[in-house]
């Protein structure tokens, strides 16, 4: 039996649950239980789970008087030293005070468990009202932008208790709480703040000469923050400066003004492109800005200038809703969906000859979602993966495929998006895909299918050694048209078309390909993944059968395939996508978006 290197290919967020074992899922949701339970024997009432990430839980919890409070606990599986973060961030907390910051409130240690309390700040985060709302009107992103330069300004003073300025290290919109009626943010999870080892003029901070000359400033204390936000100075291990926080906040405010999960797309989609003011637009460019000069120059041109920019007069102007640039169907379905995003034949992205960078780093963040994924690619690379994967933030089932050739890019799309509320800003995140695959200048294919999780279904065994025995009554979901959707027969797509995908290391049995080839003769659209891990096999799939007369013959195709599970060997992952039939739309290269600009007068359009 091989054992290929397995990664996880859901990228980058956390997994759902309903992709875990049976036995992982009973432990996650017992620990939460138990969470629940404690904080409700400490006097907390409407004791909810607000979010998880790579280092920890948090919870929040209403008081006897009605004050919320947000708990945060580390993941106990972590090493102690990973744990130990937890009380370092309750004291870096305990050092600034500033009314968009919401204060510790105590931090607990309990037999193994670490807990941080602190105030709760109203509202959502930033990333979910981004992908509520797709892209953030130009008066709203100055207005956060004001406040932002606000909160960094008093993160450079120097009279606090240590004497030194603090790095927050982490700043992006999930760690933005928007309050929607008095829109203000509050700058929330300080688990990568660090006192700076320089100002924002690169000089040491120290007084202390002995300091100076020992090894703690000839090694960075920086942690790192989320790498889809992080400017390349601390993303490479430098000493740690206030110039950390202004990369940070110059990549939230054009992701929240391009409707984008990163700050990757600067290149493809200039802040110029967005329709903000000029000179906002500008400064914001400069701060993402390659040159390392350039983005210091525009930092301290905005945290000086942003008081008066916020003043600019900007209108909340109604836009016409966006039309898609590819094919976005509209569902109904009574339940909930959990999507999941699975992208393979993506290694072409990658620069040739590029050297391996960040070696060095050891961190939990960085091995998941950047060296598993995105390292080696270039910038426009990276944004485009991490477009497609927003689209996994939408109820949506059914995939994509890109075809980059040197005339243009050619893309196929089944996209099925089952909430009609979501759909102007789905819509957003789907031309932004596109627009950052025609600014991709490479030969080659992406492939990306799109599944609910909640769909996944579960075979364990006890040993590598035994096959995977699915139970009896197990079946593969699938959904049928009303009526029969036929198309000429020369444009129906082929599960088969591109040959075997070079990065997908499981070799199916005979009997299961026998029975896809069968399938690919019946009218439908979908997926069918299979990852097998040594004790626990996953069979994700979404499957529409097109022509309701051939049901029973496509039952039979998909019963003959879950029959053969038994004989499948090897580690790895091998999935099939068949679109509903060719609807190739083709768009020219670009090198990136033209420039727009929020009108001098809005009042006169």
């Amino acid at each position: 039996m091989t054992a290929p290197s397995l990664q996880q290919f859901y990228i980058p967020e956390e997994q759902s649950i309903y992709l875990l074992s049976h036995r992982d899922a009973k432990k996650l949701k017992d620990w939460i239980e138990l969470c629940r339970r404690q904080l409700g024997q400490l006097g907390y009432r409407d004791v909810e789970l607000i979010g998880k990430g790579a280092y920890g839980f948090v919870f929040a919890g209403r008081t006897a008087t009605s004050l919320d409070h947000v708990f945060k606990f580390t993941r106990i599986t972590l090493p102690r030293h990973i744990q130990d973060r937890l009380e370092e961030e309750a004291f870096m907390l305990d050092q600034v005070a500033h009314p968009c910051i919401p204060r510790l409130i105590d931090f607990q240690r309990v037999r193994q468990q670490s807990m941080l309390v602190m105030e709760r700040a109203p509202g959502s985060n930033l990333e979910d009202v981004s992908l509520a709302w797709g892209r953030f009107p130009p008066r709203l992103v100055l207005r956060i932008a004001n406040q932002l330069a606000d909160i960094l300004r008093y993160l450079r003073r120097d009279s606090g208790p240590a004497g030194r300025p603090v790095v927050h290290g982490d700043i992006k919109p999930s760690n933005l709480v928007f309050d929607p009626e008095r829109e203000v943010v509050a700058l929330i999870d300080w688990g990568a703040s660090v006192f700076a080892q320089l100002d924002a003029e690169l000089q040491f901070v120290s007084p202390n000469v002995m300091e100076l000359m020992s090894d703690n400033l000839q090694q960075s204390n920086a942690r790192l923050g989320d790498v889809y936000f992080i400017g390349q100075e601390q993303l490479e291990g430098a000493l740690s400066s206030p110039r950390f926080d202004e990369q940070g906040a110059a990549a939230t405010l054009y992701a929240l003004a391009s409707g984008q999960s990163c700050r990757f797309g600067c290149k493809a989609m200039p802040a110029t492109s967005l329709g903000l003011p000029r000179e906002f637009a500008r400064v914001l460019d400069g701060m993402l800005a390659a040159d390392a000069g350039t983005r210091r120059q525009a930092g301290d041109y905005f945290l000086a200038a942003m008081p008066r920019m916020s003043r600019t007069v900007v209108l909340d102007r109604p836009e016409p809703l966006e039309t898609p640039l590819v094919p976005v169907w509209g569902r109904s379905l009574a339940r909930d969906i959990d999507t999941v995003v699975y992208s393979s034949r993506k290694a072409f992205l990658r620069e040739e000859g590029g050297a391996p960078s960040h070696s060095e780093v050891n961190d939990i963040q960085l091995d998941r979602y950047y060296k598993n994924f995105m390292q080696g690619m270039g910038d426009t690379e990276k944004a485009f993966l991490a477009a497609v994967s927003r689209l996994g933030q939408y109820p949506v089932v059914g995939g994509l495929a890109v075809r980059w050739e040197p005339e243009g890019v050619y893309l196929d799309t089944s996209l099925n998006l089952y909430d009609p509320s979501s759909r102007p800003a789905f819509v957003v995140a789907v031309n932004n895909v596109v627009t950052l695959a025609r600014s991709i200048y490479r030969q080659g294919i992406f492939k990306s299918c799109l599944f609910n999780a909640r769909d996944t279904l579960h075979i364990d065994r006890d040993s590598p050694n035994q096959p995977f025995l699915p139970p009896s009554d197990m079946r593969l979901p699938y959904e049928v048209s009303d009526v029969p959707e036929l198309e000429n027969r020369s444009r129906e797509h082929s599960y088969f078309e591109d040959g075997p995908d070079p990065e997908e290391s499981l070799v199916l049995p005979p009997r299961i390909m026998t029975r896809l080839d069968a399938l690919n003769h019946i009218h439908h659209t979908g997926m069918i993944i299979f990852e097998a891990l040594p004790t626990h096999l996953k069979i994700h799939s979404y499957y529409r059968l097109l022509d309701p007369s051939r049901e029973a013959e496509f039952r039979d195709c998909l019963d003959g395939i879950l029959e053969a599970i038994d004989r499948i060997e090897g580690l790895g992952v091998s999935g099939y996508m068949k679109m509903p039939y060719k609807d190739t739309k083709f768009f020219s290269h670009i090198e990136r978006l033209p420039e727009r600009f929020y009108p001098r007068n809005p009042r006169a359009q």
